[in-house]
């Protein structure tokens, strides 16, 4: 079962995929969300997003500045202020 992943700035819509689980820099701490998470949403840090395609596949770093993620029965919602391809 797949994760439904989007991220949106400002500007655009970066990234809408199914992946296996996004790392997300939030504000209490680092969180890992699954598909199936519990509904959820918190005020996102200065820091990187990590998406894993598989169990210990990353497939991709990106890093945002401020913002919030929603956890819903659709999936991850990241609405960062700014994005960007880490490194």
């Amino acid at each position: 079962m797949a994760l439904h992943f989007e991220l949106v700035t400002p500007e655009k819509l970066l990234r809408s995929e199914d992946v296996h689980m996004v790392v997300v820099p939030g504000t209490e701490g680092d969180f890992g969300v699954l598909a199936g998470h519990a509904p959820f949403m918190s005020i996102i840090r200065n820091g990187d997003l990590t998406i894993y395609s598989g169990p210990n596949s990353i497939s991709g770093r990106i890093h945002v500045e401020g913002g919030f993620a929603e956890v819903s029965e659709k999936g991850l919602t990241v609405l960062a202020e700014k994005a960007t391809e880490a490194a």
